[in-house]
């Protein structure tokens, strides 16, 4: 028998509905665009992780705006993909690939000498390409590195700083480095940075989004002075493919609904695009930015600790050889 007479029922389905809707409606609301008409003409840009999702559409967008980008991506194949829908959306052939895998400090090094070959300037480096799972166990590099926490934190500051001469060279520049509202369940412990004492991909995946932050605090320090700068973003819930390794079950449902409520790619490059670009920010240094507007508030108290930051930092330049 049921609880619910018909006409109750009526009414439940139709207030859920008048839910879900006020949601979407408020959530998509809410999204920050970049407004900036900027052109970047004579501009030269790095995007990782641009072959899909919001690296991808944050590198159309700098394309659009006439910027020479450089696509700097794992899989040669889907990044020859993207760099033809980018060139054929926006009109600009000055689209290029250079292919690096942020878990190896060595296909760095090689892309880092690559670029400074052959590049004369560089004013925007957009870190966004993380991974939240390999869709394996703990992975060792032969580095020494475990693969998540080296692909989404060592990787980004070894790249990061072996390309800091050239860009200081072609200052003013900006650094944007993607990091998640997920940092606020993230920990630094310096004793289990490669997993030593336990593994689980997702609390791996939140701490090197808080290390992300951390890293983008001390960089901004150091740079004070030189022309550049370095803030961190998130993004939003975004359906894009960080998921992908993932049970095709879970992944489906959990893109279902990401894809019904949250941003989309474009949506999500927003703010990316808006702190490379915009002449609202071009000061602004270090700071932690949601929805194309600025939100220390939203930052974890961890993510602010100095003392923290330059440690990390410290270990990471060891861990990396970025001393040698």
């Amino acid at each position: 028998m049921s609880l619910l007479d018909p006409g109750q029922m009526l009414a439940v389905f139709l207030v859920t509905i008048v839910i879900v809707v006020s949601t979407w409606l408020y959530l998509k609301g809410s999204i920050g665009w970049c407004r900036s008409q900027r052109d970047l003409t004579g501009k030269t840009a790095i995007v990782t992780g641009a072959n899909c999702g919001i690296g991808f559409y944050t590198a159309l967008d700098l394309a659009k705006r006439n910027a020479k980008v450089i696509l700097a991506c794992r899989n040669e194949e889907r990044a020859e993909k993207a760099k033809a829908e980018i060139i054929d959306q926006s009109g600009n052939q000055n689209v290029s690939i250079s292919l690096v895998d942020l878990s190896s400090m060595k296909s760095i090094r090689n892309f880092v000498e690559r670029i400074k070959n052959e590049e004369s300037r560089l004013d925007i480096l957009i870190n966004n390409a993380a991974v939240a799972s390999h869709g394996k166990g703990k992975e060792i590099s032969d580095e020494g590195l475990e693969t998540i926490f080296a692909a989404n934190h060592f990787g980004p500051f070894l790249l990061t700083n072996l390309l800091l001469d050239l860009m200081k060279s072609s200052a003013p520049g900006r650094i944007v480095n993607l990091s998640s509202v997920i940092h606020k369940f993230g920990s630094i412990d310096f004793d289990n940075l490669q997993a030593e004492k336990s593994f689980r991909y997702h609390s791996r995946y939140c701490d090197s989004k808080l290390a992300n932050i951390l890293f983008t605090r001390e960089l901004a320090r150091r740079l004070e002075g030189t022309g550049l700068t370095a803030n961190a973003v998130h993004p939003g819930t975004v359906a894009t493919e960080l998921l992908r390794h993932h049970n095709i079950i879970l992944r489906t449902l959990i893109h279902v609904f990401i894809s019904t409520f949250f941003k989309s790619g474009e949506e999500g490059a927003q703010t990316s695009i808006y702190l490379a670009v915009s002449e609202d920010v071009k000061d602004i240094n270090g700071k932690y930015f949601t929805d194309c507007a600025l939100n220390e508030g939203g930052a974890s108290a961890t993510s602010k600790d100095m003392d923290l930051a330059r440690k990390l930092w410290d270990v990471s330049a060891n861990l990396t050889g970025l001393d040698c």
